[in-house]
């Protein structure tokens, strides 16, 4: 790993870290302006699959997040520029929220499944269309391979299950657009002049959020909100640089010894 630099961007993940569905986490927006009053770059990453980018962005404001969507960089995103990239026709099993994230991209006669969290079309007529896709030659692009995720009325399968059910049954295997993969944090850097080594991330996934990130060489802080469980610290090698019961406490630990 690079020399440690001087910190220059906090990353930052939404649903478990920042609010879980329309409930803010007790304390996120004031501290989110405290790390605003200092000389840092913030980025929101999100692996989410349940709504647009303009949805979410709605639902943050609505919350009273001061975030701008210029600061949002989504799993559907790098999916999307992944598309555009193959020039394929994707069968898209989202969300129909997040559908408008794919606007004026050709899904007639597709050649590609696109993967996210998409609870009411997880059935078999669905699942076995995409498996015959794939049968014949299909790429399987996931925007992300989450095992679960944290809901008002608790935890709840991802689409990681669903995903790794399809590779089995094709002997294929998918590929992963959305956090942990490096590329993903890299891209969420774009325009910001400035080093993996000088960026620190904070969210609630051990593996998705903070190995994902310090696999590349920023620092990751692990919050006990959202899909925390007692141990997850644990599951990763190297652990996390810091683990804190939630997102202000995080914000607290970087204004006072990494800035």
């Amino acid at each position: 790993m690079a020399a440690r630099r001087a910190l220059k961007a906090v990353l930052v993940d939404l649903s478990g870290t920042l609010h879980i569905e329309d409930a803010a986490v007790p304390g996120a927006q004031d501290a989110l302006k405290r790390l605003r009053t200092a000389a840092v770059a913030i980025r929101f990453v999100t692996n989410t699959t349940k709504e647009s980018k303009a949805e979410l962005l709605e639902r943050l404001r609505k919350m009273n997040f001061d975030v701008a969507e210029h600061e949002i960089f989504t799993s559907l995103t790098a999916a999307r520029n992944l598309v555009q990239e193959k020039q394929v026709r994707p069968m898209l099993l989202i969300d129909d929220r997040a559908l408008p994230d794919f606007q004026g991209i050709p899904v007639n006669d597709p050649n590609a499944v696109v993967i996210g969290l998409a609870p009411e079309h997880f059935n078999y007529q669905v699942l076995n269309q995409a498996f015959r896709l794939l049968l014949n030659g299909a790429p399987l692009i996931a925007i992300h391979k989450a095992r679960y995720y944290k809901r008002k009325d608790g935890l709840a399968l991802g689409p990681g299950p669903f995903i790794t059910g399809l590779e089995y049954a094709t002997d294929t295997k998918a590929i992963v657009v959305g956090k942990p993969e490096g590329k993903f944090f890299l891209e969420a850097l774009r325009g910001i002049d400035c080093t993996p080594e000088e960026v620190i991330m904070i969210g609630d996934d051990c593996r998705d959020d903070v190995g994902g990130a310090q696999s590349i060489g920023m620092l990751g802080i692990l919050v006990k909100t959202g899909k925390y469980r007692t141990a997850d610290e644990e599951k990763i090698n190297p652990a996390p640089y810091l683990t804190c019961e939630s997102f202000p406490h995080a914000v607290d630990h970087i204004l006072q010894h990494l800035l």
